[in-house]
């Protein structure tokens, strides 16, 4: 299943949503993460909060290709796609557990394919590479497979690379 969560505007929704499984709009209208931990040990990968991002984590956690649309905040994502993120820390469980030889949270889904951050905005190199080291270690994190960095210089760019 390919998701794809993004933070562009509604005029980009049909696109999105033709070009994958389940689109999720990292529009802001849901609440923060709250650090309770529940979604990783009391409800496993559900969220407390009865809001849009409620069961983010089971969304995320079964998909195959996980693509995130995001302009580039200092190298890291846009606040909103960090909060969804935030939200989804269910996906894996509070276990410890090696791989690649070094320690990380047991997946509750299992292992991925692609893990791949479609990036607009004014980049400068060093936020390339932080954006690079990102998406690397969030996917050994999250039991991808392998990461992918696109930039686009402009938004009109986006269909091609989804």
């Amino acid at each position: 299943m390919k998701v794809i969560l993004y933070d562009v505007g509604p005029e980009y929704k049909d696109m999105i949503e033709r070009r994958c499984d389940r689109a999720f709009a990292a529009d802001g209208r849901f609440a923060p993460c709250q650090g309770c931990f529940g979604c990783w040990t009391k409800h496993p990968a559900e969220c407390f909060m009865k809001d849009s991002l409620h069961r983010v984590c089971r969304l995320i956690g079964e998909a195959d290709e996980l693509v995130i649309v995001t302009k580039n905040l200092y190298g890291g994502c846009s606040a909103e796609v960090k909060n969804v993120l935030d939200r989804s820390i269910g996906t894996s469980t509070p276990l410890s557990v090696y791989r690649g030889g070094q320690m990380h949270h047991t997946l509750r889904y299992g292992r991925h394919e692609l893990w791949k951050v479609i990036v607009y905005g004014d980049v400068t190199e060093a936020e390339r590479e932080t954006f690079r080291l990102l998406a690397r270690r969030n996917a050994i994190n999250d039991g991808y497979r392998r990461a992918e960095v696109v930039f686009l210089a402009d938004l009109a760019e986006l269909e091609g690379q989804l």
